[in-house]
């Protein structure tokens, strides 16, 4: 069974090594850039595909241009990583997968939903980070949204039941 690997913005950040985020995540589940990095490294080795929403490249773009001190080699590796996603070079899902998530009527569906959990204090990129997930999901794909952030892991698809039955001709 195929398996996406979902990153977030605070994992990409711990990842990237930018400034003032080398850590994310509470104690007792707390991510540093080792930790992220052989997780990352295990699931590509085991074939996982690697997605960046369009969330989480504009969320870590920001957090790399607001942070300290040299960012050099961040902004390189970061922009290598987006143009891989872009390219849909291997581990990276192709980037144009998630293209039918941001027309109108897939943000209205988007907007719909977050209404009802913004309320109860999830962001709108976390709703959007959500969608991609079950984007993914409904494709009986393995989700797994690799996050330090409990709250939104808690949005997180359940794992498919097996493989689906064949349709009839």
């Amino acid at each position: 069974m195929r398996k996406a690997i979902i990153l977030d913005t605070s994992i990409l950040c711990v990842w990237l090594r930018v400034p003032g985020k080398e850590t994310c995540g509470p104690d007792g589940n707390r991510w540093t850039f080792d930790s992220v990095k052989q997780k990352i490294d295990s699931e590509i080795k085991a074939g996982s595909t690697l997605i960046m929403p369009l969330t989480s490249i504009i969320e870590t773009g920001n957090h790399i241009a607001q942070a300290h001190g040299d960012k050099h080699d961040v902004v390189n590796s970061f922009v290598e990583h987006i143009e891989n996603a872009i390219d849909g070079n291997v581990p990276w899902a192709a980037f144009t997968e998630q293209s039918g998530l941001i027309d109108s009527e897939a943000l209205k569906k988007t907007l719909s939903a977050w209404k009802e959990t913004a309320l109860a204090g999830q962001s709108f990129g976390d709703a959007l980070i959500v969608a991609v997930a079950k984007y993914y999901a409904a494709y009986n794909i393995t989700v797994e949204i690799f996050t330090g952030d409990m709250g939104l892991k808690a949005y997180e698809p359940a794992a498919p039941k097996g493989p689906q039955p064949r349709r009839r001709k």
